[in-house]
C-alpha cells in the first residue's frame, strides 16, 4: 500500500516522467549504435557523450555557443522593439493595422534563410547579416501574438484605462500588455523557437560569417572533419538549450505571471 503510494506520487512527478523518456531515448540509441556498429554513420551515446564532455573542458563548444546565443538575444531584443512598435501602430489607427496587415501577410510567409545571401550583400560578411535574418525570423510572430492578444482584451478593461485617463502608451503598458500577457509569451516562445532553429540553419551553411562561427558551425565542421561524435554532441547542445529555454526559463516566466494571476489553469 506504502509502495504503490509512494510509486503513484513518483510518476505524478512531471521532471520524473521526462527523466525516464530521456533515459530511454539515451538507452536506445547506445543499443542501436552498437547493432549498427559503425561509428562513422552512427556513434554511441557514450561516445557522444563523452566528446560533449572534451568540448566542454576545452571551452571550444562554450566558446561557439556563446557566439551564438549572442547573436541571437541582439535579434531577439530588436525583433520585440520592432513588434511592439508596429503593434501600437496597428492599434492606433485603420492605417497601421492595413500595414501590418499587408507586412506579415508578404513577409511571414518568406523563409529566414532565403534572405542570407541578400543579407550578405547588403551588409557583408559579419554578425550583421545574419542578425538581419533572425530579426526577420522572430519579429512576424511575435507581431501576430501580441497584437491578437491586444485585440483580443476584453472591453471592460478597456472602459477601466479610459476612466483612469491613461496616455496611449501608459493605456498600452498598464492595460493591454498585462492583459494580453498569455498571446505576448506564446509570441516569445514561438519566436525563440524560429529564431534558435533559423540561426543553426545560417551557420550551418554560411558560418563563416558570424566571424569564427558559431554552434551551427561547429556541428559543420566537426562534420567536415568527420568527428561525427562531436557533431553529435554540437546537436546536443542545440537540444539542451532548447529544453533549457522552453522548460524552464519561460516555464518560470509562465508560472509568476500567467498562471499566478489566474489567467491560465
Amino acid at each position: 500500500m506504502i509502495r504503490s503510494l509512494w510509486l503513484r506520487n513518483l510518476f505524478s512527478n512531471g521532471v520524473f516522467r521526462k527523466s525516464l523518456i530521456i533515459i530511454a531515448v539515451a538507452v536506445i540509441w547506445q543499443i542501436y549504435a552498437v547493432i549498427l556498429d559503425n561509428s562513422l554513420m552512427f556513434p554511441t551515446f557514450l561516445a557522444s557523450a563523452k566528446g560533449f564532455v572534451d568540448v566542454i573542458c576545452s571551452g571550444e563548444l562554450i566558446i561557439k555557443t556563446g557566439a551564438s546565443l549572442k547573436m541571437l538575444l541582439i535579434a531577439y531584443a530588436i525583433g520585440i522593439v520592432l513588434a511592439l512598435t508596429l503593434t501600437v501602430l496597428a492599434i492606433s489607427s485603420r492605417i497601421g493595422s492595413d500595414i501590418l496587415e499587408v507586412a506579415t501577410s508578404m513577409l511571414n510567409p518568406l523563409a529566414p534563410i532565403a534572405l542570407l545571401p541578400l543579407a550578405m550583400l547588403w551588409f557583408g560578411i559579419g554578425q550583421s547579416s545574419i542578425i538581419f535574418v533572425l530579426v526577420h525570423a522572430v519579429v512576424w510572430a511575435m507581431t501576430l501574438n501580441i497584437y491578437n492578444g491586444f485585440t483580443g482584451v476584453s472591453a471592460t478593461l478597456r472602459m477601466v484605462g479610459k476612466n483612469y485617463e491613461l496616455s496611449r502608451l501608459g493605456f498600452v503598458f498598464y492595460i493591454l500588455i498585462p492583459a494580453a500577457f498569455g498571446s505576448i509569451l506564446t509570441g516569445l516562445k514561438v519566436s525563440w523557437a524560429f529564431g534558435w532553429r533559423t540561426l543553426i540553419a545560417a551557420e550551418l551553411v554560411f558560418g563563416v560569417s558570424s566571424e569564427g562561427g558559431g554552434l551551427g558551425w561547429f556541428i559543420s565542421e566537426k562534420k567536415n572533419q568527420l568527428d561525427i561524435d562531436l557533431v553529435f554532441a554540437g546537436l546536443l547542445m542545440v537540444i539542451i538549450i532548447g529544453v533549457f529555454v522552453e522548460n524552464i526559463f519561460f516555464k518560470t516566466i509562465e508560472k509568476r505571471t500567467v498562471i499566478k494571476w489566474g489567467a491560465k489553469f
